[in-house]
Order: structure tokens, then C-alpha cells, then sequence
């Protein structure tokens, strides 16, 4: 089980990454467009170094949605590798099964 301090802080940031995702992604399209002006785009990038650090999406960490593990994660089904491996035994996962050949 992770610090609940940890899920606590990796969920302040998802809430800081989705206020800020639109004005982030219109400040990159200024950067990444190429009809923009050297005055846009630095303008663009001086207000995209003022928003916070946890604003960029980068900066969540991918954690298992049960215990908030942190490393072993799969996208798939939002769990830890152990977690996963708990769950598939005992059934909880349909279509899953363990393999043998």
C-alpha cells in the first residue's frame, strides 16, 4: 500500500493537469504553428512558464487503482502487476486466464 499522502498528491495534480489542459494545449499549438510570430511564440512560452509544474501532464504518475502502487503498472486494467496477478487467480478479471502450453 502507497502513502495515502502520495495518492493524496497524485491526485491534486490530475485536478491541476485537467484546469490547465486547455490553455496549455492552445499555448503549444502558438509554439508548434508556423504561421505564428516571434512575439506570439514567445509571449506563448513566457505564459507557459507561468503556469505551475503540476500542470503538465508529465508530471502524474500512473498508480494502481486499488492500493496505489506505483511501479509495475498496466494501462490496461489500471492495476499493479501483483495486484493484477491477485485478481486474474481469483477469478475477478473476465477473459483473463492463466496461460499454459
Amino acid at each position: 500500500m502507497a502513502k495515502k499522502s502520495k495518492i493524496a498528491k497524485n491526485d491534486r495534480r490530475r485536478a491541476i493537469v485537467a484546469r490547465y489542459a486547455e490553455r496549455r494545449a492552445h499555448l503549444k499549438e502558438i509554439l508548434r504553428s508556423p504561421r505564428s510570430t516571434d512575439a506570439e511564440r514567445t509571449a506563448a512560452l513566457r505564459e507557459l512558464r507561468r503556469h505551475p509544474r503540476d500542470a503538465s501532464a508529465t508530471r502524474v504518475r500512473n498508480r494502481d487503482s486499488v492500493d496505489g502502487r506505483p511501479r509495475g503498472h498496466l494501462r490496461t486494467f489500471g492495476l499493479s502487476r501483483v495486484r493484477f496477478r491477485e485478481q486474474a487467480h481469483a477469478g475477478y478479471l473476465p477473459g483473463i486466464r492463466k496461460a499454459s502450453w
